[in-house]
C-alpha cells in the first residue's frame, strides 16, 4: 500500500474501515462522517430485536396456543411491514409464520431452503442447539417490495420452540446502480450541476437509499462535488485517494471517464449500510467536466 500523500491515504483508510485513531488523524470532518455509518443495518436490527422481545414475552406469558394464533394473524400486532414472527419447533414443525401462515404454519419445514438453496431451518436448529439466542442469514422474499433480499433472522430459544424475527438489509444490484446513475445524469442535465449536487448530498433526498448513493468528482481538479455517503467530504481533493488495497480508485475513474465516457471501476470500500469493508463496483459516466458514479456492493 502506498505511503505517500498521507492525509489522503488516511482519509481513504478511515472511510473504508472507520478506525478511530485514523479518524483523529484525518480530521474532524471524517470523524463526524463515521458517526452515522452502518445506521441502516442498526436501525433494522433494532426493530427486529424489539419485536422478538415482545414475541418471547407474549409466548412465555400467554402460552403456545394463544401466542401462535397471535403470530399467525397477519393483521395483528406481530406483523408490521417486512417484520413478522415465526416459530419453529425443535422437531422442525413451523408452528407460526406471520409472513405466510396459510402456506407454512403447521408444516414440517425441516428441509425448507432459501432462494439460494441454503437449508435455513436446519441451520437455525443447529445454531439453536448450541446457543439460546443468535442469528442466521439467508435469502428470502421481502413481501414489502416483492424482491428476494438478504435476510438476517434473530432467534431466541424458548423451551422446545425457536422464536424468530428477521430483517432485510437492502443490497443494490448492478441494474439498480445503473438505473440510479441514469437518474443522476438526468438530474444534472435538467436541474443544473449546483442543484443536482445539493440533491445528491441530501441524506433524506431522492438519491440516497440503503447502500445506493451518488458521488460526483471533478475531472480537472479531482475534487468531490458530491458524495451521498459522506456529504462532509464535498470540496476535498481526492485525486490521490486509494482503497484499502492500495488501488488509485479516483485516478482510475478519471481515466475511464476521459477515455470512454462511461464504464465500471472495481475496488474495496466501506458499505455505509453495513459498516463492513466489501467489494464495490461503481458504474460511472462523464457529464461535461464531472464524472458521476453509483456503486453496488458484494458481501
Amino acid at each position: 500500500m502506498k505511503t505517500t500523500h498521507y492525509g489522503i491515504w488516511t482519509v481513504a483508510f478511515c472511510a473504508a474501515l472507520s478506525v478511530a485513531p485514523c479518524l483523529h488523524a484525518a480530521g474532524e470532518e471524517m470523524a463526524k462522517t463515521a458517526k452515522s455509518v452502518g445506521s441502516v443495518e442498526r436501525g433494522e436490527a433494532k426493530k427486529a430485536e424489539a419485536m422478538l422481545n415482545r414475541a418471547v414475552d407474549y409466548l412465555q406469558k400467554q402460552g403456545p396456543d394463544q401466542a401462535f394464533a397471535a403470530f399467525n394473524n397477519r393483521s395483528g400486532d406481530f406483523v408490521s411491514g417486512p417484520y413478522y414472527v415465526y416459530v419453529v419447533g425443535l422437531d422442525g414443525i413451523m408452528h407460526a409464520n406471520g409472513g405466510a401462515p396459510d402456506v407454512l404454519a403447521g408444516k414440517n419445514v425441516l428441509d425448507l431452503r432459501d432462494a439460494a438453496g441454503k437449508p435455513l431451518i436446519r441451520d437455525l436448529l443447529q445454531a439453536a442447539a448450541s446457543q439460546d439466542s443468535g442469528a442466521i442469514e439467508y435469502h428470502w422474499l421481502n413481501r414489502a417490495d416483492n424482491r428476494v433480499e438478504n435476510k438476517t433472522a434473530k432467534f431466541r430459544k424458548v423451551g422446545n420452540h425457536v422464536v424468530v424475527v428477521g430483517y432485510y438489509l437492502p443490497r443494490a444490484t448492478l441494474e439498480q446502480a445503473r438505473d440510479w446513475l441514469d437518474k443522476a445524469v438526468a438530474e444534472v442535465k435538467k436541474a443544473g450541476p449546483g442543484t443536482a449536487f445539493k440533491a445528491f448530498n441530501d441524506p433524506k433526498g431522492g438519491f440516497v437509499r440503503g447502500d445506493l448513493y451518488v458521488f460526483a468528482i471533478g475531472l480537472e481538479d479531482g475534487k468531490y462535488r458530491a458524495s451521498g455517503a459522506a456529504p462532509q467530504l464535498s470540496g476535498q481533493n481526492v485525486r490521490d485517494l486509494h482503497d484499502v488495497a492500495g488501488k488509485p480508485i479516483v485516478q482510475d475513474m478519471i481515466a475511464v471517464a476521459r477515455k470512454s465516457g462511461s464504464g465500471q471501476v472495481d475496488y474495496v470500500w466501506r458499505n455505509p449500510a453495513t459498516n463492513a469493508v466489501e467489494s464495490k463496483h461503481s458504474v460511472i459516466q462523464r457529464v461535461d467536466d464531472v464524472l458521476l458514479g453509483v456503486g453496488y456492493y458484494e458481501k
